[in-house]
């Protein structure tokens, strides 16, 4: 299945139902009164969280969504039949925004979360409805109202706690295999991983975390290179970033240059999220001797600057990845106990996720703008026309 992360769609709620106007004539009966009923309401659009979808794909060919309409009222002060709601499934994690004025209407992140994106229209009144001692026969009706219409734009961040962030060919792909029941897929060609990928850690029966891989990051990779800029965004939910940086680089490159280009993409994508905490991770130990591996991520930590905690593991070899696991779990349980003991920091770490969103659309907005216009010259992301995205790496 396609990984489709964004997706416009149109939304058109059910009109109501228009009142009837109508008089009780039956046999010895002439003047037996109004009997007009109402109409029925029309059907609402709304959106409910599926846990079992992890992608857009549907909406990517089916973009026009309208709701049933209120059937109208009858005689014999029958009531018309309301519409059935319309429900469109969609992936836990996604944040729904107006794509006509940019408002952020809501976010699902729970499962069976539900939205209403376009209300329903109100039904009509019919004749019975104005009758009164002093207006025996009314012929007053009124029309069933408009639901509302909406353009709404659909974007899919994935839900983790853990974030994997590193160039092409850190071995992110190979740590979450090593450290988790996901199997993506592994080669030693850069870009294997092209569409992120979630894996469940579970070290005991009740403690457990889910970590998200994203296709490697590249130079320029905020300024619309490579595929980073498409995925950077489903960091945003992420409680710690974890940089894997490969500690012998078949190429060999500088590790020290690697975990820096990390850091200047990602404050270019968005500083709020730099800011986010992040853990150094060390890769393919097994590539070096024991000792020169150790002074080699001595050399970079120290060249770093680094002072949040950092590992040496080699995720191949699954050498240092659960002492790796039972860190991150044991941080994360920390940071729960500490949103529940003090309400202001939930309500930081909401404030401070908003300001990454926010960032992150007015990134990638600013580089959509510029592909428009030609004057971006750095790489290009844009829909080929089959719902996937086409992708051009910078040279």
């Amino acid at each position: 299945m396609k990984f489709v992360d964004e997706a416009p769609i149109s939304v058109h709620a059910g009109k109501g139902g228009h009142g009837c106007l109508s008089f009780r004539r039956e046999k010895y009966i002439p003047k037996g009164g109004p009997d007009g009923g109402d109409g029925g309401d029309g059907g609402s659009v709304v959106l409910v969280a599926d846990p079992d979808l992890n992608t857009l794909v549907d909406y990517r060919y089916q973009r026009v969504f309208r709701a049933a309409n209120g059937e109208p009222g009858r005689g014999g002060n029958c009531r018309g039949r309301s519409a059935e709601d319309l429900l469109l499934r969609v992936p836990v994690g996604t944040t729904v925004l107006d794509a006509d004025t940019g408002e952020v209407i809501g976010d699902l992140t729970a499962a069976g979360e539900r939205l209403v994106v376009a209300k329903r229209g109100f039904h009509g009144l019919g004749n019975t409805r104005f009758k009164s001692s002093v207006n025996r026969a009314p012929r007053q009706t009124t029309p069933g109202s408009e639901g509302e219409s909406r353009n709404l734009r659909l974007e899919l961040k994935l839900l983790a706690d853990v974030g994997l962030l590193g160039l092409p060919n850190a071995g992110k792909s190979t740590l979450i295999q090593a450290i988790s029941a996901a199997r993506p897929k592994i080669a030693d060609y850069p870009f294997t991983t092209l569409v992120p990928q979630l894996g469940v850690v579970a070290l005991e029966a009740h403690r457990s975390f889910v970590v998200a891989d994203i296709p490697g990051v590249i130079e320029g990779a905020a300024d619309g290179a490579g595929l980073g800029i498409r995925f950077l965004r489903h960091l945003t939910r992420t409680r710690l970033l974890l940089q894997v940086v490969d500690l012998a680089p078949i190429d060999s490159s500088d590790p020290t240059a690697a975990a820096a280009l990390l850091r200047t993409e990602l404050e270019k994508f968005s500083p709020t999220l730099a800011q986010r905490e992040a853990w150094l991770v060390l890769n393919k130990a097994d590539l070096l001797p024991e000792a020169e591996a150790r002074t080699a991520a001595a050399r970079v930590v120290r060249a770093l600057g680094w002072t949040a905690p950092w590992f040496v593991i080699s995720a191949a070899q699954r050498d240092g990845t659960r002492a790796l696991c039972e860190a991150i779990m044991n941080h994360l349980e920390e940071l729960a106990r500490e949103r529940e003991e003090n309400p202001d920091a939930a309500q930081r770490e909401v404030a401070l996720q908003e300001a990454m969103q926010q960032e992150a659309r007015a990134r990638i907005a600013q580089l959509q703008s510029q592909r428009k216009s030609g004057s971006d010259g750095s790489g290009d992301d844009r829909d080929d026309g089959d719902g996937d995205t086409e992708v051009f790496h910078a040279p």
